[in-house]
């Protein structure tokens, strides 16, 4: 014995909810979340910036002029099996700031990749801790620029002695030197 109903029904309960059962379902509340994590990246942003604009206001560089430091020449060939090195020449006269704090202590040319690096002496002349940033370039014997390197460091204290290397990344063949273009020194 089945149960018949009429052609395009259903017993009641199946299919379609009544509309006196909930109807359409409340719209989600809007989350603000979205602002909230955009407004607080851009407010990070904003802080670093601030922070680096006092920072370059207030601490600045004490570098007098932008007159290289020492100068160091190399010669290197593609058949050379080690390193080479060339004494540093001795300057005519100490440079003021923070200039004088680097000294060009080797100039090299690495057999196997060809690239320059120049090794530092950076010693605080300063009475504060300081960072410095360090740019060598090297230039072959008609000064042309061939590369440049960079070296940076932190926290130096007063009259603390720092050895560095400025590493170039460009193959370099033949005679070179090595000068400090630029030294930037400010306190830590």
């Amino acid at each position: 014995m089945s149960q018949q109903y009429p052609q395009n029904q259903q017993p009641q309960g199946w299919g379609q909810q009544p509309p006196q059962w909930g109807g359409q379902p409340p719209a989600p509340k809007k989350s603000s979340a979205g602002k909230v994590v955009g407004f607080g990246c851009l407010g990070a942003v904003a802080l670093l910036v601030v922070l680096g604009v006092a920072g370059a206001v207030l601490g600045g560089t004490d570098s007098g002029d932008d007159a290289g430091g020492g100068v160091l020449e190399v010669t290197a060939s593609p058949s050379a099996g080690a390193k080479e090195k060339a004494p540093a020449p001795a300057l005519k006269k100490e440079e003021d700031g923070p200039e004088g704090d680097v000294k060009i202590t080797a100039c090299e040319v690495n057999s196997t990749t060809q690239w320059p690096s120049a090794s530092l002496d950076v010693t605080n002349r300063s009475s504060k801790d300081s960072n410095y940033i360090i740019s060598v370039e090297f230039v072959d014997k008609d000064g042309t620029r061939l590369g440049e390197g960079t070296a940076a460091l932190n926290n130096l204290a007063p009259d603390q002695v720092s050895k560095e290397t400025a590493q170039g990344l460009t193959q370099v063949e033949g005679k070179i030197s090595c000068r400090v273009t630029k030294v930037t020194r400010y306190a830590s």
